[in-house]
């Protein structure tokens, strides 16, 4: 990574825009993280009270899905809020803002899309090709 030195990315006001629009995300996944954690453990409750062989119970296949289906959201959840922590102590430290592949500067704008971004939309799609 090669880091180039451009002064501040953002603003005083865009710095606090962000850290504002960062908190309310980080509000939103932790509360879905707590949501989804109440759907596992009420799937895994129903399971050990039915008493099911997802092998061989035709509705343990549904639930074996559903399961699944939770895990991997709440893994999802779960990976978001470490993004948007880090996007906070980045924000914290002078380097929000500053894409981690080319060391330029991320818009403003892409920011606001995707808060926890660490690249630049040229470094993210060259990633993607």
């Amino acid at each position: 990574m090669a880091e180039r030195s451009r002064g501040p990315v953002l603003s005083p006001s865009e710095r606090a825009d962000m850290r504002d629009l960062l908190g309310a995300d980080r509000e939103l996944t932790v509360a879905r993280i707590a949501s989804l954690t109440h759907d596992w453990d009420d799937i895994v409750e129903s399971s050990a009270l039915a008493g099911s062989d997802d092998e061989h119970d035709p509705e343990g296949s549904a639930t074996a899905f559903e399961r699944e289906h939770v895990q991997a959201l709440l893994h999802q959840a779960r990976k978001h809020l470490t993004d948007l922590e880090t996007a906070l102590e980045r924000l914290d430290d002078g380097t929000y803002g500053v894409c981690e592949g080319c060391g330029g500067p991320i818009a403003v704008e892409r920011l606001r899309a995707r808060p926890a971004a660490r690249t630049c939309i040229a470094c993210a799609s060259a990633v993607q090709h």
